[in-house]
């Protein structure tokens, strides 16, 4: 039985099909890693460019490397310095902002903001408006001064007035009134004859 399971797999039509794939399959490791050469370039081009790329890159490690070198040395100086990194921060800030500031485009903007501004003082709308704020501030100031004139006469009217004057010297009266006889009390807490109405005790022995 096994041996005739043996004879129908090696007589089967199928036998061979799959390593026959496989063999057809190149093998060439180089040819597959290596993409095909751009339209217009040469076998011979195309080595020169991967060759010059490969130097590129191996210069850009270089440079990381020396890069990161030079970075831990000025951490160190500043360090020493006692530097923190907000002084960092602060002074790349300022930096960042004179170079913006002596930059092409802001010079450009802000030439640009002066004749708005020069436009815009220089206009009839902007004079109108102008003087019409003016006008309205002066009266503004007017109506303000006359509304402090009348009430300072009014006060004056109130105080004149023979209320007000009777009002005050009821006030007076009773402010006297009141201070005298503080005085008083004052004066009897203070009289010699206050202790003269008590009579002598007798400290003598018996």
């Amino acid at each position: 039985m096994e041996s005739a399971n043996q004879d129908i797999n090696l007589n089967s039509p199928n036998k061979g099909l799959l390593s026959d794939a496989m063999t057809d399959v190149p093998v060439d490791s180089a040819a597959a890693a290596r993409t095909s050469a751009p339209e217009g370039l040469t076998l011979a081009e195309e080595e020169e460019l991967r060759s010059e790329l490969a130097k590129v890159e191996e210069e850009i490690g270089t440079l990381r490397q020396v890069l990161a070198a030079k970075e831990r040395h000025c951490g160190e100086l500043k360090r020493k310095l006692g530097l923190t990194p907000l002084d960092g921060l602060k002074q790349n800030l300022s930096k960042s902002w004179h170079d913006v500031q002596v930059s092409n485009a802001y010079l450009s903007a802000s030439s640009t903001l002066e004749d708005w501004n020069e436009k815009l003082t220089q206009s009839e709308a902007y004079k109108k408006t102008q003087e019409t704020l003016s006008q309205a501030g002066q009266k503004t100031s007017a109506a303000l001064s006359n509304v402090g004139s009348v009430i300072s006469r009014k006060l004056g009217d109130m105080r004149n007035s023979a209320t007000f004057k009777s009002f005050e010297d009821r006030v007076g009266t009773i402010k006297s009134r009141v201070v005298g006889s503080r005085e008083n009390s004052t004066e009897g807490l203070h009289s010699p004859s206050g202790a003269g109405d008590k009579p002598p005790q007798d400290n003598a022995p018996f």
